[in-house]
C-alpha cells in the first residue's frame, strides 16, 4: 500500500484542509494503531471461534491454564487476571461450567470463597487453542521481519507504562 492509498492518511489531508489551526499529526500514529489493534483482534478471534471460543473464553481459559497445577483461581483473582469485573466473569464461567470446561466449587477454608478450575476437557481445549493462538500469532508477526519487532516491542512496553500510571483524560 502506498501512502497515497492509505485511510490514515487520506483522513489527516482532509483534516489539515479542514482545520490547518490543528496539528492533525497524532492521528498518524494513533489512527494506525487503532486499525492494526482492531485487525489484530478480528485475526485473534477468527483462531478463538476455530476453536469454538469466544475471546472472553480463551482468556478465562488461559488465565486458569497459566496458574499451574491444579489449573484453579479463586473468582476475585481470576477476575483480576482477566481484566473483567465479577459480575461479568460469573457469565462467563457459568458459560464454561455448561460446556464442561471449568468447574466451581467453594474453598475448604471459607465456603463463600469460590474457586475455579480447568476439568481435563478444558485443559485440552485451551492447549489445542493456544498452540493456535502462538502459531498465529507468529504469522502475523512474521510479516514485520525480526527487525521490525525487535523495535517496535520496547517502544509498546514504554508506552503502555506511560498509559498506566496516569489516569485518562476526561
Amino acid at each position: 500500500m502506498t501512502q497515497d492509498e492509505d485511510r490514515i492518511a487520506q483522513l489527516q489531508a482532509a483534516w489539515r484542509r479542514e482545520r490547518p489551526d490543528l496539528d492533525v499529526s497524532p492521528q498518524g500514529v494513533i489512527g494506525r494503531l487503532h486499525r492494526v489493534a482492531l485487525e489484530l483482534t478480528s485475526r485473534l478471534t477468527d483462531v478463538y471461534a476455530a476453536h469454538g471460543l469466544s475471546e472472553g473464553d480463551f482468556d478465562v481459559l488461559a488465565t486458569l491454564r497459566r496458574a499451574g497445577e491444579p489449573y484453579e483461581r479463586l473468582a476475585g483473582e481470576l477476575a483480576d487476571h482477566t481484566l473483567v469485573t465479577t459480575g461479568g466473569l460469573t457469565k462467563r464461567v457459568d458459560r464454561l461450567i455448561a460446556r464442561g470446561l471449568v468447574e466451581r466449587r467453594a474453598e475448604a477454608s471459607d465456603a463463600r470463597r469460590r474457586l475455579v478450575r480447568l476439568t481435563p476437557a478444558g485443559k485440552t481445549l485451551i492447549d489445542t487453542a493456544f498452540t493456535a493462538h502462538i502459531a498465529n500469532e507468529h504469522r502475523l508477526l512474521d510479516s514485520l521481519g525480526p527487525d521490525d519487532v525487535a523495535a517496535l516491542e520496547p517502544i509498546l512496553t514504554r508506552w503502555l507504562a506511560i498509559l498506566d500510571e496516569r489516569p485518562p483524560a476526561r
